[in-house]
């Protein structure tokens, strides 16, 4: 390719076709006191596992325990072990945060965690805060108490808020099953092993009177009083009260029938991987979740949940415990908390189940996931996006709930966007990805739904893989398996990464300066005005008030020249993003010219005055 286009193309990538490229806060002219008016879609959220981001306090990094890597969690150089971030490192890089166009941080559990589990020989560390045993604090080695408040107050004072990653479904690995020492535990349905046999439907009776979990009375739940009817669970002596509060240490409050296999029944019921899976049907496990993660509202002033494993409960508890939240807040002054679950899975019905069943306000969109990383490819075309937005009319309030849904490319489970384009487009040049990694952020800022970016996106990072192997360290990194991956728009290596001059990172930002001052880009009603079956154009329109503005996609290598259908009044135009026609050609017709992997934004004035 010729250099000059090369760079030229880029340059108009990077400069969001024409866009000034500057770092400052999106909503920087806001005042602190306003940021608890702000709605969910308002939010531009930063999604960061702690460990991972910025090391503050070095003399946390093993969380104030003694020994080797095994007892401590610590071990820089490894993937799976603590590396040293802390929230004395997240709270002294706010101003990077903010400077990309974030609005809300969201924090991977930063509670008290088991430090280290797994079979010997294949240990790994709780640095992702997943392993949960002391609900009521913070993992040492992330800080303290101050610390963390420090940090949201120090995040609110910016006008940021601050959403915490919360565990229901079950703690850290610590009760064991007498069957089942050394090996795995076989999942021992309901059927088999119902609760008021011991060991099967042929054992002695157990539990006598309960009338199963269908009655979710504190009186029929009384009668359970032996976790044993599936398998015998015991506590091992050395962690006999290692979890907090202290009621979660009594095997009554869990399942204990064995690992799920993620289909059916055990789905609900099982371990998530050995993890001890919480009697959620319980009342006495309902109020105490709802003591527990109120508390953290009314001490803290936190300003949403994202609920992890949400598909893994059932739905009493959620319908229970989300509007708790949410009365919890109010009082606590906070009118607009946020509460989204995490359901993996890219089907939007499985999706919109969990607003209209389970009562959550919102669902992580990994529906538009998986869209948008087929589409920016070029491996689908456009037209994948009206069959996602149509199932909208799915959602608890139909498409009205559309511009909260929590939409993102990539995150910390499944891996990162850039990995996706890397191996999807193996012979691209870095800048032809620069180029698609922009459109597929451009695409995430500006359609429906609250844009989510995962930390070191900004910087390029592509990963390798999944799960450990997509948490890379933001300083500079004692991991080799990190340190040898491509960066999309940067060199590799071992080197801090919060350079506010990276492509991606002024792309980014600039985007979100649009999105802060254009309402309709954020909680407008949307309307797809062109799709394809192949790669080439996509026009959405945005639609608040009367005011359209009509946001354009060519995911093709050809140029795009065509005719979009627009609102009959919108007949005055400007520009946003790029170059726009000043006027409509006909009414309810506009004229749209894109060059390939680039994207516009035209906004109408109205009608001809």
């Amino acid at each position: 390719m010729d250099t000059r286009n090369r760079w030229g193309r880029l340059a108009a990538a990077l400069g969001c076709a024409g866009m000034a490229l500057t770092a400052a806060p999106a909503l920087s002219a806001q005042p602190a006191t306003s940021f608890r008016d702000r709605l969910p879609q308002d939010e531009v959220i930063y999604f960061v596992l702690a460990d991972r981001f910025a090391n503050g306090d070095p003399s946390n990094d093993r969380g104030g325990l003694s020994g080797d890597r095994l007892a401590t969690g610590y071990d820089p150089a490894d993937k799976g072990f603590f590396h040293g971030g802390d929230f004395k490192g997240l709270t002294g890089k706010l101003d990077y945060v903010q400077g990309l166009g974030a609005t809300a941080i969201w924090l991977a559990p930063i509670f008290v965690n088991k430090p280290v589990q797994g079979p010997k020989g294949q240990e790994s560390a709780a640095y992702h805060g997943y392993w949960i045993t002391d609900f009521t604090d913070v993992d040492p080695h992330l800080g303290t108490k101050a610390d963390f408040k420090a940090l949201v107050d120090a995040a609110h004072a910016r006008g940021m808020k601050v959403y915490l990653d919360i565990v229901i479904n079950h703690t850290a690995d610590v009760i064991k099953l007498k069957e089942c020492e050394g090996r795995r535990c076989e999942y021992r349905s309901k059927a088999d092993y119902p609760v008021s046999r011991r060991g099967g439907v042929s054992g002695a009776a157990i539990n006598a009177g309960f009338a199963g979990d269908a009655d979710g009375s504190e009186a029929n739940f009384a009668k359970l009083t032996r976790p044993d009817f599936a398998y015998t669970p015991y506590v091992p002596a050395a962690e006999a009260r290692v979890k907090k509060p202290d009621w979660l240490n009594d095997p009554i409050w869990y399942h204990n029938r064995g690992e799920s296999d993620f289909v059916g029944e055990s789905s609900l019921y099982g371990d998530f991987a050995g993890l001890d899976d919480l009697y959620t049907e319980h009342p006495r496990v309902v109020q105490g979740f709802i003591d527990i993660y109120g508390q953290w509202i009314d001490e803290f002033g936190i300003d949403g949940f994202r609920v992890d494993t949400a598909r893994h409960v059932n739905p009493e508890f959620w319908q229970a415990f989300v509007p708790a939240m949410q009365a919890r807040a109010k009082a606590r002054g906070i009118p607009n908390f946020h509460i989204f679950a995490e359901v993996a899975d890219p089907d939007p019905v499985a999706l919109a189940r969990s607003t209209v069943v389970d009562g959550f306000p919102a669902a992580l969109d990994f529906a538009f996931q998986k869209a948008v990383t087929e589409v920016v490819a070029g491996k689908a075309g456009t037209d994948r996006f009206a069959a996602l937005y149509a199932a909208d009319a799915l959602y608890r309030g139909g498409e009205a709930g559309g511009p909260q849904i929590p939409t993102f490319l990539g995150n910390h489970d499944m891996g990162r966007f850039g990995r996706r384009l890397v191996k999807g487009l193996p012979d691209a040049s870095d800048a032809e990805l620069v180029q698609r990694n922009v459109l597929a952020h451009a695409m995430l800022m500006f359609l429906r739904g609250a844009p989510t970016l995962y930390y070191g996106d900004e910087q390029g990072f592509t990963g390798d893989g999944d799960d450990k192997d997509a948490r890379e360290d933001m300083f500079a990194s004692q991991v080799a398996v990190y340190n040898d991956n491509r960066l999309i728009g940067g060199k590799g290596g071992s080197a801090d990464r919060y350079d506010a001059t990276a492509p991606l990172y002024r792309a980014v930002s600039g985007m979100a300066k649009v999105r802060a001052a254009e309402p309709a880009l954020r909680s407008g009603r949307q309307l797809v005005r062109a799709a394809g079956d192949k790669p080439g154009l996509l026009a959405v329109s945005r639609i608040l008030q009367g005011r359209e503005v009509l946001v354009l996609f060519n995911t093709g290598a050809a140029p795009v020249d065509a005719h979009v259908e627009v609102e009959t009044t919108s007949a005055v135009w400007r520009s946003a993003v790029g170059a726009c026609a000043p006027a409509a050609t006909a009414p309810g017709s506009y004229r749209v010219t894109i060059a390939p992997l680039d994207y516009k934004i035209c906004v109408s004035e109205g009608a001809h005055q």
